[in-house]
């Protein structure tokens, strides 16, 4: 999902093609050093709303044993995240797809592990409930769901600039808003997710892995 170039987002330059999100610069290494420990050492990495592309081009660069596949559902999104994949000129860095989380059907079939950063707070909740189902069908036994923003965790804000982002969320669309990591992961339990860890970061963010639960894998395999 994609708040389609809003200022919520942070994009600048958007008068070009490439969008520039400055946090995007500014979180890329907090969450490389959590994916350097929970993405797997080959296959194929989804990123679901991957905004700008930034990430993108950077995992790409600092994980060449993985194919990046990024992916968003805005028509801007996607020219800018072409433009990085054109730029970056990486064999493991796909071109964008285009993938609308809360759409039944995804446009990849499977992926060994799926990232998403910043999206389900600026989207609303049939986002998050759709990227746990679309995961849940392409991810096999044990692959990582990893997701990175703000949260809330038992009812905790963690900071008062959490509490001022969700009212600015909410005051901007209705729909969306910081989400309660309780609430996330029964959604992700109920959709054979299991969660891994929670790691804390920069800024008042966090890193959530979820993953695929093998006893909910088989049980879907053998109903199949």
């Amino acid at each position: 999902m994609s708040a389609q170039g809003s200022k919520e987002l942070g994009y600048t330059a958007r008068m070009t093609r490439k969008r520039v999100a400055p946090a995007a610069d500014r979180n890329r290494d907090a969450i490389l050093e959590i994916l350097r420990e929970v993405l797997p050492a080959r296959g194929t990495v989804l990123e679901v709303a991957s905004g700008s592309g930034q990430h993108a081009a950077y995992f790409a660069r600092s994980l060449p044993h993985l194919s990046w596949q990024p992916s968003d559902a805005d028509a801007g999104a996607l020219d800018s995240i072409a433009a990085y994949c054109e730029e970056a000129k990486l064999d493991n860095l796909r071109p964008p797809v285009a993938l609308d989380a809360t759409v039944s059907s995804w446009p990849v079939e499977h992926a060994d592990a799926v990232v998403s950063i910043n999206m389900i707070h600026i989207a609303p909740w049939a986002a998050c409930l759709g990227l746990l189902e679309g995961s849940g069908r392409i991810l096999s036994r044990s692959a990582p769901l990893v997701l990175y923003g703000p949260f809330v965790i038992d009812g905790d804000f963690i900071a008062p600039s959490n509490v001022a982002f969700d009212q600015r969320l909410r005051g901007e669309n209705a729909a969306w808003g910081v989400r309660e990591l309780r609430e996330v992961e029964r959604a992700a339990a109920a959709r054979g997710f299991r969660l891994d860890r929670v790691v804390a970061r920069p800024a008042n963010n966090q890193v959530i892995v979820f993953r695929r639960s093998e006893e909910q894998t088989a049980e879907l395999k053998g109903g199949a």
